[in-house]
């Protein structure tokens, strides 16, 4: 048996199964114990197994043959607590229907990624649903895949090949609220980015500026200010957006926090809302309805995305318990503008 080297990543089973030179399921199977595993492809595997010093997924083995196992939803504190609370309704609803054991794991602030593998590792789980930024972590990524823990990304940046993946088509969306603003007569529209972080802000950006270009608007850099999906943030952007010697007349806010931040500011101006402006928020939590005037904003399915992400990886573990081919499954979800009443056609100064 191979000394193992702290350095160098565990094998996968993707590398017993080259190892063996069988198929990735076969090697699966035969790791645990199960039927329909020639005695030659076993002998190869377990050869393989002992060459490579792999040690298989603590939870799957315990649990193979069994219909249920442990998921975590893995979260970092950069996720805002109305995304998660949505992500986490879904989960909880759905996870019991497919008898799986829901655990929600967050990542210590500046973990490094294999501090998270070891932390996710130990807690004994099969799978693991990344909501964004970790879904585009690649280190982080590569671990889990190393350790064997299954992986549904949510709203990943880029779908990788073998990666079960669900989400929606931010930048269409983005793009179809500005064109909704403009189509009302907005020329100056104020844009609140969100964390850097999450690369769901660049596509809602770059969404917006296409219906500024598609409309032939000019595209104004002091109309696109920082935020990080946050509350706080959402203050100080709606402040600078509506100091301008020339202020919008609309303010597109990369989620419905900052957009509530932003009629928060309005009101404290004594600037009517929608009368005087334009307030449109993204995803549609419970905080949009919730908020006078009400927000017009882009349903974002959250709750139904942890949903299908549980589905998936209940499918992924029924493939692997059945000695099919292993699931990839890729689920896009459809999005909703949402009128309510913090939306109007622009006043006529």
């Amino acid at each position: 048996m191979q000394k193992s080297d702290p350095k160098k990543k565990p094998p996968t089973i993707k590398e017993v199964a080259a190892r063996a030179g069988v198929s990735v399921m076969t090697a699966s199977r035969a790791v645990n114990g199960k039927a329909l595993v020639s005695a030659k492809a076993r002998r190869a595997v377990e050869l393989a197994v002992k060459e490579l010093g792999y040690i298989p997924n603590a939870s799957a083995r315990a649990l193979a043959g069994s219909a249920d196992r442990r998921v975590a939803l893995l979260h970092s504190n950069s996720t805002t607590s109305a995304y998660l609370g949505e992500l986490l309704l879904g989960a909880l609803g759905e996870a019991p229907q497919r008898h799986l054991h829901l655990v929600v794991e967050q990542c210590a602030p500046g973990a490094f990624a294999e501090e998270i593998v070891e932390q996710v590792a130990h807690a004994n789980v099969a799978g693991v649903i990344l909501p964004p930024p970790l879904c585009d972590w690649p280190e982080l990524i590569a671990g889990l895949t190393a350790r064997d823990i299954a992986i549904v990304a949510i709203a990943p940046d880029q779908d990788e090949p073998d990666m079960l993946a669900v989400g929606t088509d931010d930048r269409h969306a983005a793009y179809d609220l500005t064109r909704h603003l403009i189509e009302l007569g907005h020329r100056r529209i104020g844009f609140i980015e969100g964390n850097v972080r999450h690369r769901s802000s660049a596509r809602r950006l770059q969404g917006f500026r296409d219906a500024l270009l598609h409309h032939g608007l000019e595209h104004d850099d002091q109309l696109v200010v920082p935020g990080d999906y946050s509350y706080r943030s959402g203050l100080d952007a709606a402040e600078r957006l509506i100091s301008l010697e020339a202020r919008p007349s609309a303010i597109f806010a990369c989620n419905d926090d900052m957009a509530a931040a932003a009629i928060t500011v309005a009101h404290q101006r004594r600037i009517n809302v929608p009368a005087e402006i334009s307030i449109c928020g993204f995803d549609d939590t419970p905080l949009a309805s919730a908020i006078w005037p009400a927000l017009t904003t882009i349903r974002q399915p959250i709750r139904d995305m942890s949903r299908e992400a549980i589905g998936l990886l209940a499918m992924r573990f029924r493939s692997q318990d059945e000695g099919a081919d292993e699931v990839i499954g890729k689920v896009k979800l459809d999005y909703q503008l949402i009128r309510r009443q913090s939306d109007a056609v622009p006043a006529r100064h």
